[in-house]
């Protein structure tokens, strides 16, 4: 077994949890927005929540889901940029929540694997 979980439901699950968590709670998350970035934060955050949603449909269904889960490769190595303006803006945040900041860092390289493998395990068997 690979230390990188394949399982596509479960990554369908983890993406539409976080298009939920996106509309549920877009205030914390319009926070990670970069400054950089065109138009306003909120509609960042809804446009995560929309592709999000699409990703998880994606992976969901064994006819679309390789190429989902290259896309939900991409989008994690996309967002990482907000999860970086986080950890820099929670500075001085309490112990708690910076760690948690910090922490999210490490996490998008399991992630992209994760997506990756998805992606590997739908691919056609050559004959």
């Amino acid at each position: 077994m690979s230390p990188v979980p394949r399982s596509p439901l479960l990554l369908a699950g983890l993406l539409a949890g976080a298009g939920v968590a996106h509309l549920a709670a877009p205030k914390l998350f319009d926070a990670t927005v970069p400054r950089s970035l065109p138009g306003s934060p909120r509609s960042w955050t809804y446009g995560s929540a929309v592709v999000e949603f699409a990703l998880a449909a994606g992976v969901a269904l064994p006819r679309t889901r390789r190429p989902a889960a290259l896309a939900t490769a991409a989008f994690f190595v996309g967002v990482f940029p907000a999860n970086v303006k986080m950890a820099v803006d929670w500075r001085s945040r309490p112990a708690p929540l910076r760690a948690a900041a910090i922490g999210r860092l490490p996490l998008q390289v399991p992630l992209v694997l994760w997506a990756r493998n998805v992606a590997e395990a739908a691919a056609p068997r050559a004959s």
